[in-house]
């Protein structure tokens, strides 16, 4: 049967929530880095960062590695050899699959979860680069799952957002009401959608990201749940002229955010690195708050810094039962990102197929 393309029902409609990334995981999935002019000459250090990070992933979750071309799937192979790894040749343009792929929903049912996703249009954050690959990427996955899925022309990325799994989220104005993705729709126009398609019931909107991302101020970058009522969020030093007052802001304003249930959320603060790091289009947005949270892991970017070891201290007690590991990130930071921007997580359940009961 073809898989179906759906707009209505909505998710909502149907019960599908956006679940917490500490929800068990079915499978990671992240994309191969291809470009080397993409990565300002940097591929191999790149590659040799990503090859750490999917092995490191592997130890404890499925992986299913997207590859674009020949070249890069021989590559792949040859440094993952005797890691267990699904290899999916499709076409790309970039890596950044947290944003060009698909935002899974799940919803409870008698036995398991079910599972299917959104795919949102991705336009590489205001087409600042090259998507129309990328865009198309979350229908392979689709076709690999057999999922029917949700199909909506609606710029949205992966690491705007951060649910907690219980009703909230949070984003930032800098990136969601910038007029290069979804010009025209209001703040209220996108509550509506993200409740009705990811289950939010209260986003709550901070105001700007980080100096010299070009995701417009990424949540993830700065702000992270790491449980339903704990919030890790990005400080620095007022001799960081560039964050500093942003930061401040931000944190001023975690503190008056309530939950459902209007309770206020622990706040832990996290420092930036202590160096300054740019390349030739300027400052790399270098942060510990990009770390990416697995079965039984949380694996953490490292820059070589000074506040490294800090920043572990700092989120190591904060995930109870699972490993904290470090690793290195000071080429993939090259792009513009780290390790949450480079992967998205497959929740545990039955694949979703529409049936005669959903379309009731």
């Amino acid at each position: 049967m073809p898989l179906r393309h759906l707009t209505t029902p909505t998710p909502r409609a149907l019960n599908f929530t956006q679940p917490a990334e500490w929800t068990p995981h079915a499978a990671t999935w992240t994309s191969w880095p291809a470009d080397n002019e993409l990565w300002f000459g940097q591929l191999e250090r790149v590659r040799q960062e990503f090859t750490a990070l999917i092995q490191t992933i592997a130890r404890f979750e499925s992986v299913h590695l997207l590859v674009r071309d020949g070249e890069s799937e021989q590559d792949a192979r040859a440094r993952l050899s005797g890691t267990p790894v699904t290899y999916h040749r499709v076409p790309l343009d970039d890596v950044w699959f947290r944003d060009n792929g698909p935002i899974f929903v799940t919803r409870a049912s008698e036995t398991e979860n079910e599972v299917s996703f959104v795919h949102w249009k991705f336009n590489a954050w205001g087409n600042k680069f090259h998507w129309q690959n990328d865009t198309q990427a979350p229908e392979a996955l689709a076709e690999f799952l057999q999922m029917d899925h949700w199909d909506l022309p609606i710029v949205m990325e992966g690491g705007s957002l951060e649910p907690n799994g219980a009703g909230v989220a949070l984003t930032t104005r800098q990136c969601l009401m910038e007029q290069g993705r979804n010009p025209g729709m209001t703040q209220e126009d996108l509550e509506r959608v993200l409740n009705d398609h990811l289950g939010f019931e209260k986003l709550l909107w901070l105001e700007n990201g980080l100096e010299g991302d070009h995701t417009d101020g990424h949540i993830d970058t700065i702000t992270r749940f790491v449980d339903e009522r704990t919030i890790v969020t990005s400080v620095c030093q007022p001799s960081d002229t560039g964050n500093y007052q942003t930061l401040q802001d931000n944190l001023e304003r975690l503190k008056t955010f309530t939950d459902l249930q209007n309770k206020p959320f622990r706040i832990v603060e996290l420092p930036l690195p202590q160096n300054r790091l740019e390349n030739s289009e300027g400052r790399l947005a270098c942060t510990y708050a990009n770390f990416y949270i697995g079965n039984g892991f949380v694996v953490v970017p490292l820059y070589g810094d000074p506040l490294d070891s800090v920043a572990l201290e700092i989120l190591t007690p904060l995930f109870p039962g699972r490993e904290t590991i470090g690793l290195s990130s000071r080429a993939i930071i090259e792009g513009g990102g780290s390790f949450h921007c480079v992967t998205q997580q497959q929740p545990v359940g039955r694949i979703w197929t529409l049936d005669s009961s959903d379309e009731r």
